[in-house]
């Protein structure tokens, strides 16, 4: 029995939902609220959806993530680049006369670019694992434990 015309245009109305918002900068429980269904399901969706989409299209999505990472990550170099003053109460907080300056700023906007520098890597597969040989200078025994070998025959 298959799916009906109904269900496969509301399941392809839904894809496109969950890729329009997630394009949005929302988050997987932010669009599984929007849509009722639950955040992993949201995420399934994106997934799925993702699987489904020609190389072409890909590449597209990708330009357009790197754009909006660009854009990010030149706003985080902008709150790097300032000069931040510690405020309390309303007042410039000093020091022998010289106003104090806070770190905060910087630090949360280094914070920020590592994040955004990650998220680039993850995008373009640049952190893909290294392959490592071991060496070992005797013998390995492995333990299978809770299977009966017997039967994997």
């Amino acid at each position: 029995m298959g799916t009906s015309p109904q269900r496969k245009e509301e399941t392809q109305r839904q894809k496109a939902e969950v890729m329009r918002l997630r394009r949005q900068g929302q988050t997987f429980e932010e669009i599984g609220e929007q849509l009722g269904v639950t955040r992993q399901r949201a995420h399934q969706i994106y997934w799925q959806t993702l699987r489904e989409i020609p190389a072409q299209q890909v590449a597209e999505y990708r330009a357009e993530q790197a754009e909006r990472l660009d854009e990010l990550l030149r706003k985080a170099h902008e709150v790097l680049q300032r000069r931040h003053i510690t405020v309390s109460n309303g007042q410039v907080v000093r020091l022998d006369g010289q106003p104090v300056e806070d770190d905060g700023p910087t630090l949360m906007a280094i914070k920020t670019i590592l994040a955004i520098e990650e998220r680039r890597a993850k995008l373009f597969g640049l952190d893909t694992p290294v392959k490592q040989q071991v060496e070992v200078d005797g013998g390995v025994r492995y333990e299978i434990v809770g299977v009966d070998l017997s039967q994997l025959q």
